[in-house]
């Protein structure tokens, strides 16, 4: 089957900034570092632009695996029920092992966020957890910061037609095309130096928290009276982040939201979230939890329900809070009205929880933790970290602090 190509519709010369971008500001690679790519295969162009910018920044070698959305739903229609439980696990020991050895990591996001929307719910879930399980020696020199990463996106064309359903394939390409190139900043003359200065904002905001040393956050609005507890000796991050191997790097472009590590047991209310959560191929909208002691004790959703609850019970963190980030609802992805069905580009318009596993680096002396201490902290771990959007301008935060009191930090949805 030879697939149509919509590169046409994509500015070429914003393309190679994002590429550029990708691996300046996104990665910081170094003078000789190695670099694993993985990605979808409609975004070829991109890896080709981002192996151009590696090599000419010193990269030792460039290895790309690709994903294909035809070959996925293959599995789904002939493959054993026993295929199900499986994943490779070989490839993931192969990864962990290239970033053991310095290896840079940079994913291409871009997949039919509904991909398997008609696939049996069971089966995507078994085939998740064992994705997961397999993955956890790569995924734990990324959430640990051991090394240099970066996410960025390319707009699929599947992926366009579900954001912009009413427009021709082409035009719909063009246009989330568009919107990835300004929310990632390289719609600009010199996308380095504006993504400098808005690390130097969000640095400012992270200073802030630090400062303040909030034992809790309290949010509230429609369907949400939620208390986050967070984690002892916490520490707020947003922007650029130095890795354990001494690399500064800005793991998710784009990016607006400062983050920290909630306390795994400390999670205490409802809240609902703000807009749907796409999860592997799946849309789960109207999410209401209630969380008692840390954990989710009661979850619905008015579609993907079933996912959601299978989710839940991927291991016993899966039930309780890695992360929670601000983001204030003007940002510029929530001000550009657009949904775009993709995890890292919604949570970056609106204030967002996610389920699961905690970064390590969200700690004071986090990179001499040890799994032992960052548990007896408050830390969270599991097999998942998955990202919901909570905030809105009907959100309002309050810092609390140790001895109870508190102090505005949003006012419908806005920094106070």
């Amino acid at each position: 089957m030879t697939l149509p190509d919509f590169s046409a519709s994509i500015d070429p010369v914003k393309l190679d900034k994002l590429a550029a971008v990708a691996v300046k500001v996104g990665l910081g690679l170094q003078q000789g570092q190695d670099l694993v790519i993985t990605a979808p295969l409609a975004s070829l162009p991109l890896v080709r632009a981002i192996t151009k910018h590696a090599y000419k920044a010193g990269a030792g070698i460039v290895s790309t695996f690709y994903s294909d959305e035809e070959t996925t739903l293959a599995r789904y229609e002939y493959a054993s029920d026993q295929s199900f439980d499986k994943a490779a696990a070989w490839l993931y020991e192969g990864m962990a092992k290239a970033y053991e050895n310095g290896a840079a990591r940079l994913a291409i996001a871009g997949d039919n966020p509904m991909m398997l929307a008609a696939q049996d719910p069971a089966k995507v879930a078994r085939a998740n957890k064992a994705n997961s399980m397999a993955y956890k020696p790569a995924l734990e020199k990324i959430a640990n910061f051991d090394i240099n990463w970066n996410i960025v996106s390319y707009p699929n064309p599947a992926w366009a037609a579900q954001v912009f359903p009413d427009l021709p394939l082409d035009e719909a390409v063009r246009k989330l095309a568009e919107a990835i190139f300004a929310a990632s900043r390289v719609d600009l003359d010199d996308p380095v130096a504006a993504w400098g200065q808005h690390n130097g904002e969000l640095k400012k905001r992270s200073t802030w928290l630090n400062g303040e040393r909030f034992s809790a956050l309290h949010f509230t609005g429609p369907g949400t009276d939620l208390t986050v507890g967070l984690a002892d000796g916490h520490e707020w991050h947003g922007g650029a982040s130095t890795a354990k191997n001494g690399v500064t790097c800005n793991p998710n472009i784009p990016t607006e939201e400062v983050f920290t590590t909630p306390h795994a047991l400390k999670v205490e209310g409802t809240v609902s979230s703000t807009k749907p959560l796409s999860h592997q191929g799946t849309l789960i909208d109207d999410i209401q939890v209630r969380f008692e002691a840390g954990r989710i004790v009661e979850a619905h959703a008015s579609k993907g329900e079933e996912v959601l609850l299978k989710v839940l019970d991927t291991d016993e963190g899966a039930r309780r809070l890695g992360e929670v980030a601000l983001v204030p609802h003007s940002s510029p992805i929530s001000a550009s009205g657009v949904l775009f069905y993709n995890t890292l580009f919604d949570e970056n318009a609106s204030c967002h929880i996610a389920l699961g596993q905690c970064y390590s680096k969200c700690f004071l002396d986090g990179a001499t933790l040890t799994q032992d201490q960052i548990t007896a902290q408050g830390g969270n771990a599991s097999l998942i970290h998955i990202d919901w959007m909570i905030g809105s301008d009907k959100v309002d935060i309050d810092g609390v602090r140790v001895d109870g009191s508190t102090v505005p930090v949003m006012r419908k949805g806005e920094w106070t």
